[in-house]
């Protein structure tokens, strides 16, 4: 399957696909959510109906006890000191406790008298001090309400306190037992009552009637502390989430009902709570989570399913919809597979990369030709404007062209600008960004100056030359207009580029013809940068020609200073070299040499110091390198140019040369008089008849010797003849006389005597010592 067509497909697939499951999972998680609201409510629903039973069956027992304690018997034998005797008395209270038993949960039941101290229960009558319950009921009538319920709570043994629903501290109930306790009589706040009604009720009657209502999870009753007295295994199971529940109400402002999530174990529970404003109980109903999702997940099956059976309709639509939008596209393709471009149709390409490509190329194409067209019609008018300026087109050829070059066509006087860059010393540029610079200039004009003011501008040799068109006639509006042009190029070149530039204006003219004389006047004018200085912008017809040769006087002394300059170059003494050269610089510059004069008067010296390096066997190109030629020089249109050159690229190289030579010079003298001493030791031979076969002074060979073999002249030739001396000590059996006749010594004795000096010993002593060995 084509690789765009797949993207169409699973594009097509994502955007019914996605619907259809964000449908199915929104509605599993509302239908799950409902599921447990629902339950939620059914929950707090059958906790509320617990409330009400429990509640009922309690107050009904209140009910029945307030009828008892306010009878006639009760009120009236509470005050009387009963005894075993009154048997009918006492068998008419335990009667009246006997009917109490309505409520068939009810355990045990006392009446007790604390002023009279006796207890009538449904199995006995004695004493209330002899009894084991008496301190727990002294506890009791200590309690504020007159009415109220004990629990047994967690840990329930008589006697042990527990907190009651009003937070007070007061004895508990016996286990697996609940209280309900009436004080006699019924006054509020009586902490000191004559007797005391206590019916004790069994926990699994309570119990019995949570479990008639528990549907869902299990359901347990805290007491006001928290406490699960009616169970302990609930109580044990759940302990965190009793502290929580407990905590819940603690931090609420009155007493209130809610649900929360909690972790029993490892299973996430539901909790419901509810605390009754009767007694302070708290109402707890804790399902399973899952149990109340499990009704959820039928529904989610069912919603699966859908979401599949669509998901398989949509797969379908998209892929044969896909097909039918992918048939232009792959026409498409098709036909563009005629444009052939290097690298593309790789297998799994997609098709619009590829149909992107080959138009990109096409586009590419055409607008590389148009680059080209463009460029070179731009090199094309620049091309005639140096032919025009070089004389190698007639200005009537010329016209021609101008209005297909889109040349301006009409004017009244024509003008060339000429400018040149002054110096780059003290710059930040260097001499190799001259031509760069140029090129930037020559941007910077065709921008400052509109075209219809100005043919294209050109660089010729080293200068920007700008050809300008003006409709005025008046002489001095002409120059002014032509100046004006020429300080705006200088002032944005000083601006942007940090340079100093000349300009020469040529003439006024009419006819294109005369452009290449006017770009000669205009160079002409910036030959007066010698004399005027940097940043000038100068008309030809300003220009003062001044004198068009030299005085006698002045040649003289120009020769003068340039024959001291040389010779001090042969001596290597820069500093008088520079001394004479400043003395030549200032008589060309004080003198008012004419400009055209100085180029031929300079090539002199040149050509005198150029003469050094070949008198020595040097080669000018190699010595001085390629900026210290006279087509260099020529170039040059600043004085501080040209003695910048002259210090830097002509004497200094010079003077490494030289000096270079005279050192090779000496050490070739030296090796000359070396190889003479070998080859004439066994003659009459001195320093004397050494510089007679060299042609050199004997002062001049004396001190290059020394210098450079560190030893004088005839002590080396001394040297060298007692080292020959020993050798034939050793091998010969030359008398030593015979060898100092050889050695050209007259006197034996002198022989002997220069020997002992130089080795230590005679040379019989010496032959002796070797012979020996």
């Amino acid at each position: 399957m084509p690789k765009y067509l797949q993207r169409l497909v699973l594009f097509s697939l994502l955007l019914g696909a996605i619907p259809v499951i964000a449908i199915g999972i929104i509605s599993y998680y509302i239908s799950t959510g409902d599921i447990e609201n629902k339950v939620k409510e059914a929950n707090m629903q059958v906790l509320l109906q617990t409330q009400m039973r429990v509640e009922q069956v309690m107050k009904t027992l209140e009910l029945t006890s307030i009828q008892y304690v306010n009878s006639a018997l009760v009120t009236s034998t509470i005050q009387e000191k009963l005894t075993v005797d009154d048997f009918s008395v006492i068998r008419d209270l335990s009667k009246g406790l006997y009917n109490l038993q309505t409520f068939a949960g009810i355990n045990e039941a006392y009446l007790v008298s604390f002023d009279k101290d006796w207890l009538v229960s449904f199995k006995k009558f004695s004493p209330l001090s002899s009894m084991p319950q008496a301190e727990t009921f002294k506890t009791y009538a200590k309690h504020p309400n007159s009415l109220f319920w004990v629990t047994s709570g967690v840990k329930s043994d008589a006697g042990e306190a527990n907190p009651d629903e009003t937070g007070d501290i007061v004895a508990s109930a016996p286990k697996d037992t609940t209280r309900m306790v009436y004080k006699i009589p019924v006054v509020p706040m009586t902490t000191q009552p004559k007797g005391m009604l206590v019916v004790e009720i069994q926990n699994d009657q309570i119990t019995n009637l949570l479990s008639q209502s528990n549907q869902l999870g299990e359901s347990y009753v805290l007491d006001k502390g928290g406490s699960n007295f009616l169970s302990d295994t609930a109580g044990s199971k759940y302990a965190e989430i009793n502290r929580m529940v407990t905590q819940r109400l603690i931090d609420a402002s009155e007493p209130t009902s809610g649900f929360f999530n909690a972790y029993a174990g490892d299973r996430e529970m539901g909790v419901t709570y509810r605390q009754s404003p009767y007694n302070g109980w708290i109402y707890v109903s804790v399902v399973s989570i899952k149990d109340i999702t499990s009704q959820s997940r039928k529904i989610a099956w069912i919603t699966f399913l859908l979401c599949t059976f669509l998901f398989i309709l949509v797969g379908l639509g998209a892929f044969y919809g896909s097909r039918k939008m992918y048939s232009p596209i792959k026409r498409l393709f098709e036909f563009t597979k005629e444009i052939q471009v290097e690298g593309l149709d790789k297998p799994g390409q997609d098709e619009f990369v590829s149909i992107e490509e080959r138009f990109r190329a096409l586009f590419s194409t055409e607008k590389q030709l148009q680059q080209q067209v463009q460029g070179h019609f731009a090199q094309l008018k620049e091309f005639f404007m140096l032919k025009l300026f070089t004389g190698q087109v007639s200005g009537s050829d010329f016209a021609k062209r101008a209005e297909m070059l889109g040349f301006p066509t009409s004017w009244k006087r024509l003008g060339v600008l000429t400018l040149n860059i002054d110096t780059l010393q003290g710059t930040r540029f260097r001499e190799h960004d001259r031509e760069l610079l140029l090129f930037a200039i020559h941007n910077m004009v065709g921008e400052l100056i509109p075209p219809q003011r100005r043919f294209s501008p050109v660089l010729l040799d080293q200068c920007q030359v700008t050809l300008l068109t003006s409709d005025l006639e008046n002489e001095t509006e002409l120059k002014q207009e032509f100046y004006e042009a020429a300080e705006s190029i200088r002032f944005k070149v000083q601006e942007y580029l940090k340079l100093s530039v000349s300009i020469g204006i040529s003439r006024p003219f009419e006819k294109l013809g005369d452009a290449m004389r006017a770009y000669g006047e205009g160079l002409e004018a910036l030959k007066n940068r010698i004399s005027l200085g940097n940043e000038i912008i100068l008309h030809y017809e300003d220009i003062e020609t001044g004198k068009k040769g030299l005085e006698a006087a002045v040649y003289t002394q120009l020769k003068m200073h340039e024959d001291q300059l040389v010779n001090a170059m042969k001596l290597g003494d820069m500093d008088r070299v520079n001394e004479h050269f400043d003395k030549y610089i200032a008589a060309i510059v004080q003198k008012e040499v004419h400009t055209g004069d100085y180029p031929v008067l300079m090539i002199q010296l040149i050509s005198k110091i150029l003469q050094l390096v070949q008198e020595q066997g040097g080669r000018v190109k190699t010595v001085l390198g390629g900026r210290a030629t006279i087509d260099h020089f020529l170039k040059l249109g600043t004085m501080e140019d040209i003695v910048a050159w002259f210090r830097a690229d002509l004497f200094e190289p010079v003077h490494k040369f030289l000096n270079s030579q005279a050192e090779s010079q000496y050490i070739d003298i030296a090796g000359q008089m070396v190889k003479l001493i070998h080859e004439r030791f066994d003659q009459d031979f001195s320093l004397e008849s050494c510089a007679q076969a060299l042609s050199f002074h004997p002062v001049y060979l004396s001190r290059v010797f020394k210098k450079e073999m560190g030893i004088n002249f005839s002590e080396y030739l001394a040297d060298y003849r007692m080292t020959m001396a020993k050798t034939w000590l050793e091998s010969t059996n030359w008398k030593i006389s015979e060898i100092a006749e050889k050695l050209s010594y007259t006197n034996t004795t002198a022989f002997i005597r220069t020997f002992r000096k130089i080795v230590g010993t005679t040379p019989g002593q010496y032959r002796e010592e070797h012979n020996k060995d």
